[in-house]
């Protein structure tokens, strides 16, 4: 091997996640809390009203371990979505589509029971169910929502091209054309009465 392919040891890095509940024993995660999650959940007034009584639940955090961000490497990361709701829709991460958009991203489920809600910029969409154990993949061009419906936190591992990036800047202006809500005690997708407006 030579020099210009030895692999950088400063900038690579290893698993230090408890591949049980997603938490790192060293790294320091992201954390949103619902107060930052304005707009992204349809009932405005149960939102208001949730933070108007002094609660700012945290709803998700992620770990994203960082890779040298060049075509050909990977980056990994466990994310933590919570139990809760606003209104009758499930808490749940933002979602985001890839900044490169022809790039996939592997969820695989340590813990928890929720939904992966993928959606292309085209309108195609589907509603996959994550239970520990399995995997969801996210094809190119889709974004994609982890939605929590069980009771204790949802736990996901996941691996996607080092230099994808994250475009969440679609998702809060537009949001999901689909939302997945509590009705008559189960989880089902309604259209989102947000969407282009």
């Amino acid at each position: 091997m030579g020099n210009a392919e030895k692999f950088d040891w400063v900038r690579g890095f290893t698993c230090d996640f408890d591949l049980v509940n997603g938490l790192s024993k060293t790294a320091e995660s992201t954390k949103r809390y619902l107060s930052q999650m304005k707009g992204m959940y349809a009932d405005d007034a149960a939102f208001d009203k949730m933070l108007a009584g002094g609660d700012d639940p945290l709803v998700y955090e992620f770990y994203e371990m960082g890779a040298p961000e060049l075509p050909g490497d990977l980056a990994f990361g466990t994310s933590i979505t919570y139990p809760g709701k606003v209104g009758d829709e499930y808490f749940m991460t933002k979602g985001h589509f890839h900044t490169i958009l022809d790039t996939g991203e592997v969820y695989y489920c340590l813990s928890g029971h929720g939904y992966m809600l993928l959606e292309s910029p085209e309108g195609d969409w589907s509603l996959q169910e994550m239970t520990a154990g399995e995997a969801v993949y996210v094809p190119k061009r889709y974004a994609h929502r982890s939605i929590n419906i069980g009771d204790t936190p949802l736990v996901t591992f996941f691996v996607f091209r080092g230099d994808a990036g994250h475009d969440y800047g679609t998702i809060e202006t537009k949001g999901y054309r689909n939302l997945v809500v509590e009705k008559d005690g189960k989880a089902v997708a309604v259209p989102n009465p947000k969407w282009g407006e």
